[in-house]
């Protein structure tokens, strides 16, 4: 019996020593999280999901990203059925998008006259409208064959005519992008770029919740959570893309935490080290 007990002690023993070498070799973090809306006091955080991870969740947004390659705009441009001088200003601006105040801005004289649709688009705007002394064209089309040196200098004429009024009234082109909603293609572009932002975020989490996980949990009523027997290292207290929501403000975290063996880490998150607070809409 005494042989038995000493046998139980001395695993018992064993056990306690590795477990406090365990501990020795460990290390812990403790946080707390509150929140202070912009007309009120600091309050805590409660039941919100906390993720350690082994790397930012800012440079797992990188490797996603990197791993989604942005869609060809060019090739999505040659696939347009539009004129090649449409096709070719897209590609020097950069842009599908055939509406808004940028787009205005962006088309300038020469391409109102020589991209077919904005041209034919500005006529169909002010031709007709007497009021502003828009000019009125010479040329018939019945002389583009019996007598087609006339009709090229009158429509030459003509051209020349709308350009001086449009350097004169560049107001007369405000609207322009009402005419072009028929082939304006940026509702498609966006569709295929939203497609990769859920592939980006999708991926973003399966690397968040596997490959870079260390461990997870949910703040307690007061703001409170833990993560024990970490190994020494660099990690990251993270809210992925969830918001808290306290108040008026929304507040994310990816905060950075160094674990040291044999001992506890202890920070606070708050509004100074969240991540680009932003205000709850009214």
């Amino acid at each position: 019996m005494k042989r038995a007990a000493g046998i139980v002690l001395a695993v018992f023993a064993a056990l306690l020593a590795s477990t406090i070498a365990t501990a020795a070799q460990t290390g812990a973090i403790e946080f707390t999280v509150r929140a202070t809306p912009a007309a009120g006091r600091s309050e805590p955080v409660r039941g919100f999901p906390f993720y350690l991870l082994r790397k930012s969740y800012a440079d797992i947004r990188k490797e996603a990203e990197a791993s989604q390659p942005s869609p060809d705009m060019s090739a999505f441009i040659d696939r347009l059925e539009v004129s090649p001088e449409m096709k070719a200003w897209m590609k020097r601006t950069k842009s599908v998008s055939l509406s808004g105040p940028s787009f205005t801005h962006r088309v300038k004289i020469d391409d109102m006259l020589n991209v077919p649709e904005f041209y034919q688009a500005y006529l169909e705007l002010n031709a007709g409208d007497r009021a502003i002394g828009f000019p009125t064209p010479k040329y018939r089309e019945k002389d583009r064959l019996s007598n087609p040196q006339k009709y090229a200098k009158q429509k030459t004429e003509y051209r020349d005519a709308v350009r001086h009024f449009l350097v004169s009234n560049p107001q007369s082109a405000d609207t322009l992008d009402l005419r072009l909603m028929d082939i304006d293609p940026s509702h498609r572009w966006e569709q295929i770029e939203a497609q990769r932002g859920v592939e980006i975020r999708r991926q973003m989490h399966e690397l968040a919740e596997t490959r870079y996980l260390a461990g997870r949990t949910d703040t307690d009523l007061d703001g409170n959570g833990f993560f024990r027997g970490l190994s020494p290292g660099q990690y990251w207290l993270s809210s992925l893309d969830l918001d808290a929501s306290v108040g008026d403000v929304q507040l994310r975290w990816d905060t950075p935490v160094t674990v040291l063996a044999g001992e506890t880490t202890r920070i606070e998150l708050s509004n100074i080290n969240a991540v680009e607070p932003r205000r709850n809409p009214r």
